[in-house]
């Protein structure tokens, strides 16, 4: 490049803006703003470590939003460190960053000894002796706690398996619930003897009046212009059923049921958030009990012992002491975990509650004495607060409701069977849902047995009492004779599956185009077994464009069921094999036009689709006609157990 090319290049540089200048220098003058060519190491780390400082601050606010918690800090929450009183008396803790009041709802747990005169026979003699039994009133658990940890997962198979019948064996529970019209005081003994013939019975009607009813009779009956007589004193034809001697191979009526489920709440996959809970104590209980049947661990209940032993030394709440307890999530689970726990005496001189103790939990896991919390006008009923975030499932409700009233585990397990049918286990309970249960008083051994249940789910109310047969089989039936076991199930695969697709017009999701899905989509691992939806004969066992590998099934009276996308078969079936309920028929994949694993499950009625989840399907066992009249017999007595006054000593209440 000659002089004059070098010279027209700088001369357009500098037109841009471009200048020949010294290199850069780090001899800034300290604590100033750098200047022209000047740069500052202090000033550059600190820039760097102020924007670091803001990314990590917004990090972990978006951190917080996204898991639902309001504080990172349990300790300055809980014990309320240097915090004034509340102005206004509120039955909630307003501490928590919540946009709105949460709903306060009334609960209920009693666990009550009844008794009642109950007649038998000994030895060929009528006894009447008093016999005690075992009521639970309570609501439904509206947040999960440690009491419900461990609980098997949600299986229709072992559900199948809750629900069978229960054979009589010798040494078998005697169960009886004849009540006896008149109370009495320890055994009476009841002989029947024959009249003697020279018995005259006193008058109760004149003879005219008996003749004036004859007269009646015979004119309604001979002369009258309706259709049937007044009175008839044959009974109708017998039945099958009533002679014995249906084989129990078809289904024996059309009875059906409509499948009702509580409404649906959003914010459903919400994480859990902080509930209060406020307990009365309803007569003199150790405080241990009371903790252990509201969800503290045996942990918890040592550490809250150690630390109260010097403030509040007693080891038993007096009658009419009220429990504060703050629950929150926990950090290790999906459960809530106390938080706090405010104790409080009634002085009956003031009519007051005094505060008389609180334990928080810290950061650290520990439970150290704190500051009383806000005051509160103590209502009269207890209650809990309600958050959607915190409500359980059906399933897991149950299984709370029961563990928190020392039900075992295998009576849980039945009583969740006889309603699965009926009611979808996965879906969310909703505040104010009860449950009630008849037990007989456990005997030597701790055994008892379940009488009857009644569970209410919204405006609906399901209830089934126990009743025996002459064959020595016990089961469950509901005021129409009919046990909660469907003829079909509607999620036929281990656990149930996550429901992703339901019945009806929809975009195909690989078509793009609006078609009818005609059946249901339950998600499901791959592998995870699949279920026969009920007894019948294998139709169709081969692949299928479209379904991959589908499996079809007919049952009785026109009912078809149909599985679809299957990974692979089970070894030893083929098309005309028998199958029964619950046997494994292969497992879920994602074979054929689908987008991942998951079962297509479809019912058929008649050849006619129906949608699986809806339809009404009819019960599988319905009680012989024979016994409808010693049933309603039964039904009286338990509904009579049921409205009874508690014996005056009673056990301690679960509510505690």
């Amino acid at each position: 490049m000659n002089a004059a090319q070098r010279n027209r290049h700088t001369a357009l540089l500098k037109s841009t803006g471009f200048e020949d200048s010294p290199a850069l220098t780090v001899q800034s003058t300290d604590g100033e703003i750098p200047h022209g060519r000047e740069l500052s190491f202090a000033w550059l780390t600190g820039t760097v470590m102020t924007g670091l400082t803001s990314v990590l601050l917004m990090g972990a606010a978006l951190y917080v939003s996204f898991q639902g918690q309001d504080t990172f800090s349990t300790a300055y929450e809980a014990l309320q460190i240097s915090r004034p009183q509340a102005d206004a008396l509120t039955p909630t803790d307003l501490s928590a960053k919540s946009s709105r009041l949460r709903p306060v709802t009334a609960t209920r747990s009693d666990l009550e000894i009844i008794e009642a005169s109950i007649r038998e026979t000994v030895d060929g003699r009528d006894m009447i002796r008093n016999q005690p039994f075992v009521r639970i009133r309570a609501t439904l658990a509206t947040a999960p706690t440690s009491l419900s940890d461990g609980v098997p997962a949600y299986d229709p198979v072992a559900i199948l398996n809750a629900t069978q019948p229960i054979e009589s064996s010798a040494d078998a529970i005697d169960i009886n619930t004849d009540v006896y019209g008149a109370e009495v005081e320890g055994e009476v003994a009841v002989r029947l003897a024959d009249m003697p013939m020279a018995f005259v019975p006193p008058r109760a009607i004149t003879d005219q009046t008996a003749a004036e009813y004859v007269r009646s009779v015979v004119e309604a009956t001979f002369y009258s212009d309706d259709a049937a007589p007044t009175l008839a004193y044959a009974a109708l034809g017998p039945s099958v059923r009533d002679l014995g001697l249906s084989d129990g191979s078809t289904l024996g009526g059309v009875a059906e049921n409509v499948t009702v489920v509580p409404k649906t709440v959003l914010a459903a996959d919400a994480a859990l958030g902080r509930s209060e809970r406020i307990l009365t104590v309803k007569e003199r209980t150790p405080l241990n009990d009371v903790m252990r049947r509201n969800g503290f661990t045996d942990v918890m209940i040592a550490a809250i012992d150690a630390t109260l032993q010097n403030v509040f030394p007693s080891t038993e709440l007096p009658a009419g002491a009220r429990l504060r307890i703050l629950f929150g999530p926990s950090r290790t689970s999906n459960t809530l975990i106390p938080y706090r726990l405010s104790i409080y005496l009634h002085d009956d001189a003031n009519d007051t509650d005094v505060h008389r103790a609180t334990v928080a939990l810290t950061d650290k896991g520990q439970y150290v004495l704190g500051l009383a919390p806000a005051e509160i006008e103590f209502p009269e009923e207890d209650t809990e607060e309600v958050n959607v975030a915190n409500l359980p499932s059906v399933y897991r409700s149950i299984w709370e409701t029961g563990r928190k009233h020392d039900l075992d585990d295998a009576t849980i397990e039945r009583i969740i069977g006889m309603y699965a049918y009926d009611v979808d286990m996965t879906k969310k309970i909703a505040a104010g849902d009860t449950i009630e249960i008849l037990k007989s008083v456990p005997d030597a051994e701790g055994r008892s047995e379940l009488l009857y249940v009644g569970l209410t789910l919204g405006n609906t109310t399901r209830q089934l009492y126990r009743f025996g047969t002459d064959d020595g089989v016990i089961d469950f039936y509901d005021p129409d004779g009919e046990t909660g076991k469907r003829f079909l199930t509607r999620r036929p695969l281990e656990g149930g599956g996550t429901l992703r697709s339901r019945f009806g017009y929809r975009i195909h999701p690989i078509f793009k185009s609006r078609r009818l899905h005609t059946g249901v989509d339950l998600a499901a691992r791959t592998g995870t077994p699949i279920y026969a939806a009920g007894d019948g004969v294998i139709q169709y066992y081969k692949w299928q464009s479209g379904y991959g590998n589908k499996v079809e099934i007919q049952h009785v009276n026109g009912y078809e069921t149909a599985y679809g996308h299957m990974s692979r078969y089970v070894d030893g079936l083929s098309a005309g094999s028998r199958v029964r309920q619950g046997q494994i028929i292969g497992y879920v994949g994602s074979t054929g036009q689908s987008t991942g694993p998951h079962l297509h499950f479809e019912i058929k009625i008649n050849g006619n689709l129906v949608d699986p989840l809806s339809v009404k399907l009819p019960k599988d066992n319905i009680l012989p006609q024979q016994y409808e009249a010693e049933f309603a017999q039964t039904m009286a007595q338990i509904n009579d157990l049921m409205t009874r006054e508690p014996a005056p000593v009673t056990v301690a209440q679960a509510s505690q």
